[in-house]
């Protein structure tokens, strides 16, 4: 339930409300607006009586909320989120951001050449992987805290906001300690456990669609981290599995309609996992962003060649700068902006 103070409600009114939510034995969540505040019911199971607060002093409408995903639903909060990493990279409205990087953090030489190409193209974030939840146990793991170290340096080097996965509790507090947004893979969107740990962090955090998630259980996820304090939560669109091996996964690109009309956290989509080939990269982040994504997340590797891991996915950093040319002439048709550093 959403109550809509009216715009010249004093504070003692704000907080009668909130107390009356308290005394009920729910949570009040303020969300100040532009012209006047919200207050938003938590920790309802079922339907609250709006006539407990409709002849409140100051309430000008008390407004139900149909969405299973209370918080993260469009009925909850109307205008766009606008995720800001500390650079000043921003994402969601109308601006456009551009995640690039390894699939993982291989050497001291791999991340800062990758930095260097991220950064020369455009791109406002570097990510790297240092936890690799890999399908083999034969596989390349990551370097874990010697990957986070690196990659933190290599972001501070060239002035990019840095992303990486945490797989844990232990590996999300070293996530959170030396990088600038949390991400939550595919297959931890439904850990909720990790997602409860990390939502108080204090940390942004990208959330990726599971491979066989339903749109409603992807946004049921966000709200895990909203109810658990978490701020910014950014929305990543990166495949889902079909019967059909021709590509990696398919990259879902009505998904990314479809969560914008449902919700107010930025989406982007991930081209790289969407496909898993090279050459279907481009295409697919440039439908993506002429879609209204409002960012993209590629895997870029100074010489994919010698990958650890992905290498028939990740692009190289000048075909990584062709593609964010083309994405910004794409978000200038549509009215945005690529975001930029501070």
């Amino acid at each position: 339930m959403l109550i809509v103070m009216r715009a010249d409600a004093p504070e003692d009114q704000i907080a009668a409300v909130c107390a009356r939510i308290e005394a009920l034995g729910y949570e009040a969540r303020p969300i100040p607006g532009g012209q006047r505040v919200a207050i938003g019911l938590v920790g309802n199971d079922g339907a609250v009586e709006p006539g407990a607060f409709i002849s409140m002093p100051g309430v000008k409408q008390v407004i139900p909320v149909s969405a299973s995903y209370k918080q993260v639903s469009l009925e909850w909060k109307a205008t766009p989120t606008v995720v800001t990493l500390p650079n000043g990279a921003r994402f969601g409205g109308g601006e456009v951001g551009i995640i690039g990087g390894p699939c993982a953090v291989e050497n001291e030489d791999q991340i800062m050449a990758a930095a260097k190409g991220v950064a020369e193209a455009g791109g406002v974030a570097l990510r790297g992987g240092a936890y690799k939840p890999r399908t083999s146990p034969y596989a390349f793991q990551g370097l874990g805290p010697d990957g986070l170290r690196l990659l933190a340096a290599a972001g501070k080097a060239y002035g990019l906001a840095t992303v990486t996965e945490a797989v844990d509790h232990r590996s999300a507090d070293l996530v959170a300690e030396h990088c600038d947004v949390i991400q939550l893979g595919a297959r931890s969107m439904q850990n909720f456990s990790l997602l409860k740990y990390v939502a108080p962090l204090g940390k942004p955090i990208v959330l990726k669609r599971g491979m066989a998630a339903t749109i409603k259980e992807w946004l049921l996820a966000a709200e895990y981290l909203l109810v658990g304090g978490a701020k910014d939560v950014i929305l990543c669109e990166r495949g889902i599995r079909s019967f059909d091996p021709s590509t990696r996964n398919v990259l879902d690109v009505a998904a990314i309609q479809v969560a914008k009309a449902l919700t107010h956290l930025p989406v982007i989509a991930d081209p790289s996992h969407g496909t898993g080939l090279r050459a279907m990269v481009r295409p697919m982040a440039l439908a993506a962003v002429a879609a209204g994504s409002d960012g993209l997340i590629v895997e870029v590797h100074p010489d994919p060649s010698v990958a650890l891991s992905d290498a028939q996915q990740q692009l190289k950093p000048a075909a990584f700068a062709e593609l964010v040319k083309a994405a910004g002439a794409i978000v200038a048709v549509t009215g945005g902006r690529l975001s930029t550093i501070g």
